[in-house]
């Protein structure tokens, strides 16, 4: 992954080492829906050290940012980390179980795609386990379409919410008003996108939530890829592209301004490249 070893215990390893093969799956998918497409685009891989608070290097792990720019994924990219080290003191404060003691760990995925077709919805997931004095895992994905379209979007809940209920009938109806208030631009009085679950400090049972959270990714990895296929060749007009460079505008506000993983990331010594490939190619605002 990258060029630092640090030791692991057996659940982070089995975390760090499930996230990587998700992030694996999950490019092999979407090169191949590439290939269909009559493109030969791939994901061109690059690893990354850690560095400290400080901007010192201290042999805390990295990571690798993955990125595909194709004829149907106008730009996606698929990353893993596995790092651990201090917290700087300030933000120790912010991180749940960190309080006292600012030394952490964490590994995990995360994907955002902005789609060439403004009829195709962009995309994020995010899963990961983290480790303070406390345990716990987090993530979820939500949809972001420029154009909403009603299968889609109940497509794309219907599969999350069977991730849910096969693990807690509660989960859904509990992480999708979660998702639905996270997801949403104050500023500009509008969500995100569509909406899908978000989830936090999962601690306890770890084989119960390392469950829960494999199966948040699989739902992912088997849906969204289908609602790529079967919208990707959808007529658009000049309207529809202006339409979703304006879109990809509040995208990028709401990822700068109020998303917690661009911060974690920042606060933590990681890639600035792999922290931002989040934003969209290209945006308007108007």
């Amino acid at each position: 992954m990258s060029s630092t070893i640090f030791e692991l215990d057996e659940e982070q390893q089995a975390a760090r080492t499930w996230f990587e093969s998700l992030r694996t799956r999950i490019c092999a998918a979407f090169e191949a829906i590439e290939h269909d497409a009559g493109s030969d685009a791939r994901f061109d891989y690059v690893a990354w050290d850690r560095e400290d608070h400080n901007g010192a290097a201290e042999g805390g792990g990295g990571g690798v940012r993955a990125v595909m720019k194709g004829r149907v994924f106008e730009k996606v990219g698929v990353n893993v980390s596995t790092v651990h080290g201090a917290f700087s003191p300030d933000f120790a404060r912010t991180i749940h179980g960190a309080e006292s003691d600012p030394n952490f760990f964490a590994t995990g995925i995360s994907l955002v795609a902005h789609m060439a077709n403004p009829h195709v919805p962009a995309v994020h997931m995010n899963t990961r386990f983290l480790v303070t004095t406390k345990r716990w895992f987090g993530g979820g994905a939500d949809l972001n379409p420029p154009i909403p379209d009603d299968r889609d979007t109940a497509d794309f809940h219907a599969a999350l919410k069977a991730a849910c209920d096969a693990h807690d009938p509660e989960h859904y109806p509990r992480f999708k008003a979660w998702a639905d208030d996270y997801f949403y631009i104050p500023h500009r009085k509008v969500h995100r996108g569509v909406g899908g679950i978000f989830y936090d400090h999962l601690e306890g049972d770890f084989a119960a939530n390392f469950a829960f959270t494999r199966a948040v990714g699989e739902a992912f990895l088997d849906i969204f890829p289908k609602i790529v296929r079967r919208r990707m060749n959808d007529h658009a007009t000049e309207a529809d592209r202006a339409r979703m460079l304006a879109w990809r505008g509040r995208y990028a506000e709401f990822n700068l301004v109020y998303d917690r993983g661009t911060l974690f990331g920042l606060k933590t010594g990681g890639n600035v490249d792999a922290i931002l490939m989040s934003l969209p190619p290209v945006a308007t605002w108007e």
